[in-house]
């Protein structure tokens, strides 16, 4: 057994980084039934580049009464459709001048205007830019695995537990903070964290601005994206 697992939220549009880790990972999984974090959160937005600078793109959700604080991903829904096309306009407004412009965003188009909730968004955007990167990962729901499970470390041990893995593959930001390393070998699971590097690549708007949505470097790049995303890092 030699199965690397990764695991994260299903946040809209994410970095480069989120899409570094599905690369390097045999399995990933989406955390469709966990927690939905309260306040500002990558979940519902993501950064894109503008002639003044970075801004964020955030969609309006709907948090059902009386599951405030407690609600999951798969509860929760948009708050109306009227963001859509802002959506649309801005990025067309911002990236139109970009090489692969036409291409890409028929990609977010295609699945913006068909999805009517947050986590099936989320998800089909990340599998769709994914296979346009050429990354060849499986993907799985964690509610299609798994109906109970624990919290921080015990839940990536149930999640490897369940896929016969034998290493979890961690992001270098909010992961060291709970990730449990004498635990998860005690379970015979291996822990490694991401040897992201960020890259620089072409952009319009001036000086390079890092950390941005993916949809930054595919608009700019097109098919040459997946060298910028993992050149640096092999």
């Amino acid at each position: 057994m030699n199965k690397k697992v990764a695991i994260h939220q299903p946040n809209y549009i994410p970095w480069l980084g989120y899409f570094y880790k599905m690369a390097k990972c045999d399995v990933f999984v989406f955390l469709d039934i966990v927690q939905y974090p309260r306040g500002q959160s990558f979940a519902s937005r993501n950064k894109i580049k503008t002639s003044n600078g970075p801004i964020f793109l955030t969609i309006p959700v709907n948090i059902p009464k009386g599951y405030e604080g407690k609600v999951k991903y798969t509860d929760v829904e948009f708050s109306d459709q009227i963001w859509k096309q802002k959506h649309l306009r801005t990025l067309e407004l911002n990236y139109k001048r970009a090489k692969f412009f036409n291409e890409i965003f028929e990609i977010y188009k295609k699945q913006l205007l068909s999805m009517d909730n947050l986590i099936e968004l989320n998800i089909n955007l990340i599998q769709a830019f994914a296979d346009d990167l050429g990354i060849d990962v499986e993907t799985i729901r964690l509610s299609e695995i798994l109906s109970e499970f624990g919290q921080k470390t015990r839940l990536i041990i149930d999640i490897c537990n369940k896929l016969n893995a034998n290493k979890y593959l961690s992001g270098t930001g909010g992961g060291k903070e709970y990730n449990d390393e004498k635990l998860l070998n005690d379970n015979g699971i291996e822990l490694l964290y991401s040897d992201f590097i960020h890259p620089v690549y072409p952009q319009l708007w001036g000086d390079f601005i890092p950390n941005l949505s993916i949809i930054d470097l595919i608009f700019n790049c097109g098919p040459d994206s997946r060298n910028y995303l993992l050149k640096k890092n092999n």
